[in-house]
Order: C-alpha cells, then structure tokens, then sequence
C-alpha cells in the first residue's frame, strides 16, 4: 500500500480526542490524528477518567482503515502500542512491557493507555484509537509513573508523536496481510509481560483466573484455565503476585 498521510489536528483543549476522531471519521480517509494539549473529558478503558494537566502527557486519537473486519481491533491497539514502546525507547531509552489489553507498563506502574473504538461507516469500518502517555505526569492512579519519573528527561507530546507515527507506519503495513498479521502477533507476544503470568480478568458475565500463555492471530488473550484454554476477547486483567495466585 501507499504510505500513509499523517495529518496532525492540533488542539490547545478539546473535550476528548477519541470523541472529536469518532465525530469527524465518516469524512476523513485514514491518517487523521488529532492531538491535544488537555482533554476536558478524557477517558480510558471502562468509561474511566483520564485527567493529566495541560502538556504533561501525549494525548491524542489516531484514525485507522484496516479493511478487514472488527477482528482487527486487538491487532490495531497492538500497533500503537508497540510503536509508542519503540518511540518511547528511541527518546529516552526507556523500554516498557505492555500488559494486555491495552497498557504500558514499567514494572507494575502504568506508564500509558491506549483505548481503540469501532465506528462504523456504511460498509466500511474505521478504527479509532486513543493514546495517552504519561511524560511529566503520573496520572490518576497511585501506582502509575511518568518518562520523567523513570528517567530524568522531559520530553514534548509532539516529538514523541512524531516518533510514533513513524514506527506505526510499517506496523499498521503489516495488518493488510496474513503473513505481515503473523509478523505483528510474534512481536506482540515478545512484549507482553502478561504472558507466563497468573491473571485475574474480570468479564462482562464474571470473573476467570489463569495463567497467561499466548495471543492467537488476531490478539486475543488465550489463557490456560484449569488445563483448558480460553481465549478471552474484553476484559480486565490483573496481573497476581505469586503469593496472591498460590492461593487461587
């Protein structure tokens, strides 16, 4: 395919990037990003506030056309997330795991989000996917962390976007085939720190624990309960310390 035209809309302050992408996605072709320096009404996985002071974090929403059906979504967080692990790691030599579905993490601090959206438009289906990334600021939550904070170094929302457009070029490439689909799961697989990991996930209809042990093609989490396997395709997963699963 041709390469991709990134076309930044910049927003001093706007309500929520996803929502503004989602609004305006029956006419734009894919590429769209919409950046902001704050988000009234930002929001993370599970309807959740997101709050980070005007700059301090990246904050934006990307707009994508796989053309291959909502089983693409795992694999189109998949490729912003591991194009903001590498960009994260060109500019500060920090290296964050991602935690499935759509975190990353340094240790067990969350160091950013990411929340993909389908919308349909007529016969065709866009994918819009939302970034957060702590870079000053350490977010809501008590056990999340910022690049200052594991580094040292202040770096601006738009260099680090800059850099991510760049690694999810050739990434988001790789959706439009089976073998480049294959090519993106491995590297997916080799960042998630969930896998090998005892979880608790909780599900729309409950709650499973068990150990972690692959993604299938198109990103699900397959977990091994009680010697059985479980692909799990929404929910959320606690990773459990060794004492806490000992006891499940």
């Amino acid at each position: 395919m041709s390469s991709i035209v990134w076309r930044v809309r910049h927003f001093g302050e706007i309500d929520s990037t996803n929502t503004y992408v989602k609004d305006v996605a029956g006419d734009e072709s894919e590429g769209l990003v919409a950046l902001a320096d704050y988000q009234r009404a930002g929001r993370g996985r599970l309807a959740r506030e997101w709050f980070s002071p005007p700059r301090a974090s990246l904050l934006c929403s990307i707009l994508l056309r796989t053309g291959r059906g909502e089983g693409q979504v795992h694999l189109a967080v998949a490729c912003v997330a591991l194009a903001t692990r590498t960009a994260l790691e060109r500019l500060s030599g920090l290296r964050a795991q991602l935690k499935w579905p759509n975190d990353l993490m340094v240790g067990e601090r969350k160091l950013a989000g990411v929340l993909a959206e389908v919308v349909a438009d007529g016969a065709d289906l866009a994918v819009v996917v939302g970034l957060g990334v702590n870079l000053t600021h350490e977010g809501p939550e008590g056990d999340a962390t910022s690049v200052r904070a594991e580094t040292g170094l202040t770096i601006a929302p738009r260099a680090l976007l800059d850099i991510v457009l760049e690694e999810l070029e050739p990434r988001r490439e790789r959706l439009d085939t089976p073998a480049g689909c294959a090519v993106l799961r491995q590297e997916y697989a080799g960042a998630l720190a969930t896998l090998g990991q005892t979880v608790h996930v909780e599900l729309i209809d409950g709650a499973v624990v068990g150990r972690a042990v692959d993604v299938d093609d198109t990103g699900r989490l397959i977990l091994d309960v009680a010697g059985e396997a479980r692909a799990i395709e929404v929910g959320d997963v606690v990773h459990l310390r060794r004492r806490e699963s000992d006891a499940v």
